[in-house]
């Protein structure tokens, strides 16, 4: 596993687990249901890196609840990529897959290609590259 893997907590952990298979190329890794047919658990990859979720158990086990649309999550996860277009390419996918667009692709001052994208359930994706090797 990596150093840092990110856990997302969400309402309809299975949809987004489709969604990010859509939008991001995720791979579906493992996926443990509970008794009352809500995910419990699920690992999947998304260009390499490892992100795990659930659906909201917050009320049950005292975890984070889910954000939702509007009120999205406190925290981003970030994807990097190695090259500018595909920033372009993941940004333009995952809108087509439902996701909003909230930072369009840009050249940003610190010298990467950078935009932000916000999932149907509430989590905030930034993608980037850098311009130069």
């Amino acid at each position: 596993m990596q150093p840092i893997t990110p856990y997302l907590t969400i309402n309809g952990a299975d949809k987004a687990l489709e969604f990010y298979q859509k939008a991001f190329g995720a791979t579906d890794i493992f996926r443990h249901p509970g008794e009352d047919g809500r995910l419990f658990h699920a690992r999947m990859t998304i260009n390499g890196g490892i992100v795990m979720m659930s659906d909201d158990y917050s009320k049950d086990h005292g975890g984070p609840p889910a954000p939702t649309p509007e009120k999205t999550a406190p925290v981003a996860v970030s994807i990097a990529l190695d090259s500018p277009e595909k920033v372009d390419a993941m940004f333009a996918q995952a809108v087509a897959a439902g996701a909003n667009g909230v930072v369009p692709p840009e050249d940003m001052f610190w010298g990467d290609r950078f935009a932000i994208v916000v999932d149907p359930f509430g989590h905030r994706w930034m993608l980037d590259a850098p311009l130069k090797k």
